[in-house]
């Protein structure tokens, strides 16, 4: 256990969702006192659920677009430090509803960190955006967190938009002394056990393996740099807790990112998917489907992250994927999900830190 974190009163935005949900799991673990604000799990069946997290933190049911009541947990819940995950994470559903989208992404974090401002006594707060922030131009160089913001979708531009507010709030606002130290941080295409989302490779091959049905694949050949969740989620946590000790030099924006090697293309994916799975993995059938645009090709930088931090990913891309097969097997089976869940945080913590000491070495 990082003692760091025993006691530490945390607010976590979006705790409902996967990434939210696996975080909380891993801060309560390390003997946080998490509250959790957001809106009902965006799935069924959901992590949240499964894992019974409800029972774990302080469940705030939430919409991040209402101000009032947004302030008012952070006002009640008092925290140390706040990760911000609430969003609307989905590319595809940002044509469909792109209102909504900028809502919950741009004025959201408006929200957050107003709310934040106005109540004081925050050390520290960690943006996640996204990898998508930036102005793509499909060029095979891994963006670094100095290349513009952009974005073709409203998915995209938005996640540029909210770095842009962390970069306004951060300048206006919290450059005093007694003022939380803010981050954003922006990963890469996050995958790992529990995810149930629609419009997301590795959910949809889970669906269609379990129901012996062939998956539908609308880009075999985009290239995306996959990582599992823990990855990125150690990293958020690293940046935290040097906000939290008052190094401002990472009051900035980082990229998480897998290494090179794995960014790979969704038939890389899916081909080590079914191997994995075994039996009833289907090949799969192209989506003919109508496919609003999305980047073909997206690398992320990380190496300022490795420097500054000693972060560093744990996990290649094929183990990575070994740990989503066996997550969903064993809770397929009836294995408990939050134990399944909590194993894997352990022994990534014990692999995180042997990784981080050989290179200290």
């Amino acid at each position: 256990m990082n003692p760091s974190w025993q006691g530490r009163r945390v607010l976590v935005t979006g705790h409902t969702g996967f990434k939210g949900s696996w975080l909380a799991l891993w801060l309560h673990a390390m003997g946080a006192k998490v509250t959790g604000f957001a809106l009902p799990p965006p799935t069924d069946p959901s992590l949240f659920e499964a894992a019974r997290l409800a029972d774990l933190v302080d469940h705030v049911e939430g919409d991040v677009r209402d101000f009032t009541a947004l302030r008012s947990t952070v006002e009640r819940s008092r925290p140390d430090v706040i990760f911000h995950l609430a969003a609307q994470p989905l590319v595809r559903l940002s044509y469909e509803q792109p209102i909504e989208t900028y809502a919950a992404n741009v004025m959201g974090t408006v929200h957050l960190l107003e709310a934040a401002r106005l109540t004081g006594g925050v050390k520290a707060i960690v943006c996640v955006t996204s990898d998508k922030c930036y102005e793509n131009r499909e060029w095979d160089w891994p963006y670094r967190e100095s290349d513009p913001m952009g974005g073709h979708d409203p998915y995209s531009s938005s996640k540029g938009c909210a770095e842009l507010v962390v970069a306004a709030w951060r300048r206006s606002y919290f450059g005093s002394a007694d003022a939380p130290l803010l981050a954003s941080v922006r990963a890469g295409n996050v995958i790992g056990g529990g995810d149930w989302a629609a419009d997301r490779l590795v959910p949809d091959l889970v669906r269609a393996f379990e129901a012996g049905v062939a998956p539908l694949i609308r880009a075999p050949d985009a290239i995306r740099p996959w990582q599992h969740v823990l990855e990125a989620l150690g990293g958020y946590i690293m940046i935290a807790e040097r906000l939290m000790a008052g190094e401002r030099r990472f009051a900035d924006a980082w990229n998480f990112g897998p290494a090179d090697e794995d960014a790979r293309p969704v038939r890389w994916i899916v081909d080590r998917m079914r191997a994995g799975w075994r039996d009833g993995a289907a090949p799969p059938t192209l989506d003919a489907g109508p496919r609003p645009h999305e980047a073909g090709l997206l690398r992320l930088d990380s190496a300022r992250a490795r420097a500054a931090l000693g972060w560093r990913p744990a996990l290649d891309l094929g183990q990575a994927i070994g740990w989503i097969v066996e997550w969903h097997k064993a809770v397929g089976a009836g294995e408990d999900a939050r134990r399944v869940t909590l194993d894997q945080i352990a022994h990534y913590a014990a692999l995180s830190a042997g990784t981080r000491n050989a290179a200290a070495a």
